[in-house]
């Protein structure tokens, strides 16, 4: 027999007896943990924890278990989520020019290495309306002309949340989306939309960043994927990796390399946060891998 699975996640003030707690109900609503981390934060005095558990007994339903575990929630001034393991976020792509992290994410979502449903594309552009025909998946064109007056980008955006809303969307991706989000639509996706750029050149701003890295020499490239916000490029951190480089390598070269990094490190972001393994802490992140 199969019994359902669900992932807690939680997080509240530092204090004694939190494990206990979290544990001691589950043993009683006849639950049995598959796997659990913790983690406790001595700058913020903040405790965060993930737990995969399983729902052995029959008798306890669904909504008691969420009814009974929210006073104790409640009791200890808890943040928390509880999900279905087995449930597949639904994820919204958006995409520009630039296609790479979006090819890569649609393999892996093809072939069963990230556990998602994609609704839709959205992209100011046509270039890959042909590609999302090729994975069955609706492809909406929101264009937005270049020096487009706010109101025409406020018009687009609600046409985006609409999207979100038709599809109850789960998570936004922006797989080298390139237009700025209004302060509007950062609060809208708080928490919900994941972002990637290339966080070694910050000094490398505007087009061809690294044909601009090439001519400075640099010996580290890399790409960060992270939380959006009214900040740009400066949201929540959740994952970054680095490749070295050299002065053999010519711009193309150094593209090349710096789109394998993004779309490996962009997957990575997403493939946690599908699995709910991250937890937000202020302005950092917590990572349950």
């Amino acid at each position: 027999m199969t019994h359902p699975e669900y992932i807690l996640t939680l997080s509240c003030h530092d204090q004694r007896g939190i494990v206990h707690r979290v544990s001691g109900f589950l043993a009683e609503h006849g639950c049995n943990i598959i796997d659990s981390a913790q983690f406790g934060d001595a700058e913020t005095q903040r405790f965060f924890m993930r737990v995969h558990f399983a729902r052995e007994d029959a008798a306890v339903s669904d909504a008691v278990l969420r009814e009974d575990f929210a006073r104790v929630a409640a009791s200890m001034g808890m943040e928390w989520a509880l999900h279905d393991a087995h449930a597949k976020p639904r994820v919204l792509l958006m995409v520009s020019k630039i296609g790479h992290c979006l090819n890569d994410l649609l393999f892996r979502y093809k072939s069963g290495l990230l556990p998602v449903e994609i609704p839709a594309i959205v992209s100011n552009h046509m270039d890959f309306y042909q590609l999302a025909a090729s994975y069955n998946i609706p492809f909406h064109h929101l264009p937005l002309a270049t020096g487009a007056p706010e109101s025409a980008k406020l018009a687009q955006e609600a046409r985006v949340a609409e999207l979100m809303e038709m599809h109850q969307v789960d998570l936004v991706v922006l797989a080298r989306y390139m237009q700025i989000l209004s302060p509007s639509m950062c609060e809208r996706l708080k928490g919900k939309a994941i972002n990637i750029h290339h966080s070694f050149l910050p000094s490398f701003k505007g087009a061809k960043p690294y044909a601009q890295a090439h001519m400075r020499g640099v010996k580290l490239i890399g790409a960060t994927a992270h939380f959006v916000t009214g900040d740009l490029d400066e949201g929540p951190i959740i994952e970054q990796d680095v490749e070295r480089v050299d002065h053999s390598m010519g711009s193309d070269a150094l593209t090349a390399i710096g789109r394998d990094v993004e779309c490996v490190v962009l997957a990575r972001a997403v493939k946690w946060f599908v699995e709910h393994r991250i937890l937000l802490n202020g302005h950092r992140t917590v990572i349950f891998k």
